[in-house]
């Protein structure tokens, strides 16, 4: 192989490493694991089982109107975990000696993500088994499952770059894990457990205007065969914009660190 094709191959190589490296590292993690699942699964419940009867949300069953939402917060739990792995990693020295080893800057980062993406796809299979189990009805056709897994991908993918850069800009854990309690924060002030006109009106122009209304009303409108209206467009909107500005922060935030 020539010179060329090995460096070409480099970062994938580095890539499919650091990958490597932080599965184990999440396998290891038993607790970390079994909350990711379990935290929205308790939530499903309560908010179907216990406070369920309470919500008036039209025409849905509230099990209906909540599963979508309960996926969003899974993936901002499985998000505040990859910031606190990050500035782990930043703050114990192992990436002064990845850089020693002339590791591809991107990989460390790229390993981080890859699993916490796939970690939050698991989860979001399992809370939507569990709807199911517990009354959840889809309507949705082939074609609206795959549009709706395909946003909540793209969603997961920008918030976990995010919480990368959250990583990356904290300086201890304790404050990676307490900026992204932000992050579990939005779903709350959004459409995702009440319509948003049930709201004050203060409260609704934040609610209407924020990512997670577009995506959840989306998600939500595929999954129910109900119409989605200008929303999925905005969603796209977001989530192109978050993993943008995330990744390219993350990049700068990178570089920065080698002068701590």
């Amino acid at each position: 192989m020539s010179r060329s094709a090995r460096v070409a191959r480099h970062p994938l190589a580095d890539s499919m490493t650091m990958t490597g490296r932080s599965f184990r590292h999440a396998l290891r993690s038993v607790d970390s694991l079994l909350l990711s699942v379990l935290l929205p699964l308790m939530l499903l419940v309560l908010m179907t089982v216990a406070f369920g009867g309470a919500m008036n949300t039209g025409d849905e069953s509230y099990i209906d109107y909540v599963t979508p939402s309960i996926i969003l917060l899974c993936a901002g739990y499985g998000a505040t975990m990859t910031a606190t792995s990050v500035t782990k990693d930043m703050t114990e020295g192992i990436v002064d000696r990845f850089r020693t080893m002339r590791v591809v800057s991107s990989a460390v980062l790229t390993g981080h993500v890859v699993v916490s993406v796939l970690r939050n796809l698991l989860s979001t299979v399992i809370v939507i088994a569990a709807a199911f189990a517990l009354g959840f009805r889809a309507q949705a056709s082939p074609a609206e499952w795959l549009g709706a897994f395909g946003l909540l991908t793209l969603f997961i993918l920008a918030l976990t770059w995010l919480a990368a850069a959250i990583g990356l800009f904290a300086r201890s854990v304790d404050t990676a894990s307490a900026l992204g309690f932000f992050i579990l924060f939005l779903p709350y002030v959004s459409s995702a457990f009440a319509p948003v006109e049930t709201m004050p009106r203060w409260v609704q122009g934040f609610a209407e205007h924020q990512p997670i209304t577009p995506v959840v009303n989306t998600v939500r409108g595929l999954l129910l065969d109900t119409p989605v209206d200008d929303y999925w467009w905005t969603a796209v909107a977001w989530c192109l914009a978050i993993l943008t500005v995330s990744a390219v922060g993350s990049a700068v935030l990178w570089r920065q660190s080698r002068a701590r």
